[in-house]
């Protein structure tokens, strides 16, 4: 069953205006009061508005467009139609999760849907468009594909949704996205959901929405208020994995994830966690699909209770349990960073969340904070201490006062210099009768 985040108030799907089909779902799925974001999206979008909607991770959003597209195709469109609805994911992994919901929620009614994304049989994706499927969802490199390949038709599509647009942009799909959307009906309701609203964003909704209606909750550069976060220093690479294997083997935790910058570093972490007895899987982008299917579902099942991954498993996976989050690398920038960190403190439940900080690593640590406008917990393990303490401070004098000093310095050697040309200058001169002193 999916979980829904806590209710914002004592809203309740039956008051929304649904076929009852929807609302049986609902009740099948424990889904009694709506999210924040669902109950400001759902009206709105079975208005048939463009929305552009800020949202934090978790947040229960992938219900609050697919409610609404349901809602149009038992409305509007005939059982036969093909193609009414496309919504675009970043990662294979968010667009399966999002599938799986759609056929909950779709559960009551006559209405299809299929994916296209990578790792799949591209015959069976290129018939979708001929199997009468509703309910397109894909990510945009396949789906390019396929357009490509002459088999997609989105000229009678009513609904084009992008989830977690801004990543989709940060992934480099900017070209492919409007490529998408340039051969859609024109005619048609756009949703774009992202959790940041930096320019890149703007610009591209701005491009592809219409007099969009605005709905800006607490995005991503919110505080995660459910999450403590914490930073370690360390020396180096075989510090931070001292540090790593014993906060894995201390900390209470359900499920934890491991975030690293590489498929090297994934790597070479996953033999040494199991040489502790930990329970680990790995998870990097040059893994074959079924590989990842397989790791990802010992990790829901919690045959493995920790995965090593890179940012492949930063977006799109809503994993229950999580409760853990360690940055053994530090993401690149903010965003990243709390995409990392949204993986826990979901729907209310607390998590933690650990950094483990090189000198290489403080520049952007500093950046990072800047970012969220707090600074994370300063923590140290007594018995792993390292030498790295962090930047070294100036003395009390300052730079100021040191530059002060140098300038007085300088000055006053020029002066001196200057006494002593002057002086120098009246060496064997005749000095005038006026300027000798006489004895009175």
């Amino acid at each position: 069953m999916e979980t829904q985040p806590e209710p914002t108030s004592s809203l309740t799907f039956s008051q929304f205006e649904l076929d009852s089909r929807i609302k049986q779902a609902t009740q099948a799925m424990g889904f009694d009061h709506p999210t924040e974001v669902q109950a400001a999206v759902i009206p709105l979008a079975n208005e048939s508005k463009d929305l552009w909607v800020c949202a934090k991770t978790g947040s229960g959003k992938t219900a609050a467009f697919l409610i609404p597209a349901l809602q149009h195709l038992l409305q509007n469109c005939p059982e036969d139609s093909a193609a009414k609805v496309l919504i675009l994911a970043p990662t294979r992994e968010l667009a399966k999760q999002t599938h799986k919901q759609c056929r909950q929620l779709a559960e009551f009614t006559p209405i299809k849907s299929g994916m296209i994304i990578g790792g799949e049989d591209f015959k069976k994706q290129s018939a979708l468009f001929a199997k009468s499927t509703a309910i397109i969802i894909a990510t945009p490199g396949r789906l390019i594909e396929v357009i490509e390949e002459g088999s997609a038709d989105f000229s009678r599509l009513d609904l084009l949704i992008l989830d977690e647009a801004d990543r989709m942009l940060d992934m480099g799909f900017k070209n492919d996205l409007l490529k998408i959307a340039s051969v859609c009906k024109p005619e048609r309701q756009t949703l774009l959901f992202s959790a940041t609203l930096n320019p890149t964003i703007k610009g591209i909704a701005l491009t592809l929405l219409k007099e969009p209606e605005k709905v800006y909750l607490d995005g991503i550069q919110a505080e995660h208020e459910d999450i403590e976060q914490q930073m370690l220093l360390a020396d180096d690479f075989e510090h931070k994995k001292k540090l790593l294997i014993w906060l894995l083997s201390h900390e209470t935790y359900e499920k934890a994830l491991v975030f690293t910058n590489t498929k090297i570093h994934t790597d070479q972490l996953r033999g040494p966690l199991r040489g502790q007895k930990l329970r680990v899987g790995s998870l990097h982008g040059d893994m074959d699909q079924s590989e990842r299917n397989k790791t990802m579902g010992f990790f829901r099942d919690g045959t493995i209770d920790i995965l090593v991954a890179t940012d492949v498993a930063a977006r799109g996976l809503d994993i229950e349990g999580v409760d853990l989050v360690i940055n053994f690398d530090l993401a690149r920038n903010g965003n990243d960073y709390l995409h990392r960190i949204g993986r826990t403190g979901r729907a209310g439940r607390p998590g933690l969340a650990i950094a483990l900080i090189n000198s290489t690593e403080w520049n952007v640590l500093a950046g990072i904070e800047r970012y969220l406008q707090q600074r994370l917990i300063r923590r140290t393990i007594k018995e792993l201490e390292g030498r790295y303490k962090g930047p070294k401070k100036l003395k009390a004098s300052g730079k100021a006062a040191s530059s002060k000093n140098k300038k007085a310095e300088t000055k006053k050697k020029a002066s001196k210099i200057k006494d002593r040309h002057r002086d120098r200058k009246k060496i064997g001169k005749r000095r005038k009768p006026s300027e000798l002193k006489t004895n009175g």
